[in-house]
């Protein structure tokens, strides 16, 4: 009888608790006072979500560009983010009956920003209107506020695309 599949079922876990420096990290950035008192990203429960996924969004991208040796720390940082989430959900009252609906919606504004990231920071691509999007919700902000935003998320992709694996996943968001 072959176990393998099992085996890989009860292993899907390995190797998370070696990413929780790295969302410590993400979390840490997105809680900096910059984003909300200079760079104007509304300081609500939404607007932490925002940066958290924002944050986020980046560093997957990063372990995307890694190719197949980022997948495995990928999956593991996304399945951190979900857990982070639903605890957070839990905590604001939200009950068993409507915490998955919830937590779909967070995964598909995450899938969402990623790909708006992607595109925005690609070679002519509009930063600027995606962050406007996913951060502001469509409300842009005071033109100054957007160019910080802007251009501290640039840096910290810059930062991240720096990194090695290694880096990643003991917390580094920059080399």
């Amino acid at each position: 009888m072959d176990l393998s599949f099992l085996k890989k079922l009860l292993n899907r876990t390995e190797g998370r608790s070696a990413l929780i420096p790295l969302y410590k990290a993400i979390i840490a950035e997105a809680r900096q006072p910059f984003w909300y008192a200079q760079g104007k990203a509304p300081d609500t429960l939404d607007g932490r979500f925002d940066m958290v996924a924002a944050i986020t969004s980046l560093t997957l991208l990063r372990f995307e560009q890694l190719g197949e040796a980022g997948k495995h720390p990928s999956v593991m940082l996304t399945e951190i983010f979900v857990d982070d989430m639903e605890g957070q959900l839990r905590e604001d009252g939200v009950g068993d009956v409507t915490v998955g609906k919830h937590i779909g919606r967070m995964m598909a504004a995450l899938g969402g920003r990623i790909a708006a990231y992607r595109a925005g920071l690609a070679a002519g691509g509009d930063l600027s209107q995606a962050l406007v999007r996913n951060i502001w919700r469509g409300e842009a902000p005071a033109a100054d506020g957007l160019a910080l935003v802007e251009s501290r998320i640039r840096a910290i992709a810059a930062g991240l695309d720096a990194c090695s694996l290694d880096d990643l996943i003991v917390g580094k968001l920059s080399a």
